[in-house]
């Protein structure tokens, strides 16, 4: 079982499904995207404030793997896991359907920060996600 350090549970929109039915795959990414902006709330930390003292942690790849799709009124819970690697911070960031726990999305999604216009680390990241490195 995978230990996460942070989730979130959600609701699928009629507007992010595709002909199908289903969620379209660019949706997942917001998903992913807001979980990860949450988290950094759930520590006190604001990305419009992080932006304005000059740290901008920008997505370098992402990689999805997408499994059972979702649909209208879904449930779902992101949850979330870190690790550093490098100048890295490698979120692991896995989708589950609420009413069943079946996984919806796998997805590997490395950040890093430019911090005053340049790549580098972050001192408050380090503060405050240090905590939560996955081993």
């Amino acid at each position: 079982m995978t230990k996460y350090c942070y989730e979130l549970t959600l609701k699928v929109r009629d507007y992010e499904c595709d002909l199908q039915g289903i969620v379209n795959n660019a949706n997942y990414q917001h998903y992913l995207e807001h979980t990860r902006h949450e988290f950094l709330s759930s520590l006190g930390v604001s990305f419009a404030e992080l932006h304005k003292q000059g740290v901008d942690p920008v997505v370098a790849r992402i990689n999805m793997a997408f499994k059972t799709p979702l649909t209208s009124g879904d449930e779902f819970i992101s949850r979330l896991k870190i690790k550093k690697e490098g100048i890295k911070y490698v979120f692991y960031q896995d989708i589950y359907r609420k009413s069943d726990e079946k996984i919806s999305l796998k997805a590997v999604v490395e950040t890093v920060c430019v911090v005053n216009g340049k790549l580098g680390d972050s001192e408050l990241f380090e503060q405050i996600f240090t905590p939560y490195f996955a081993q």
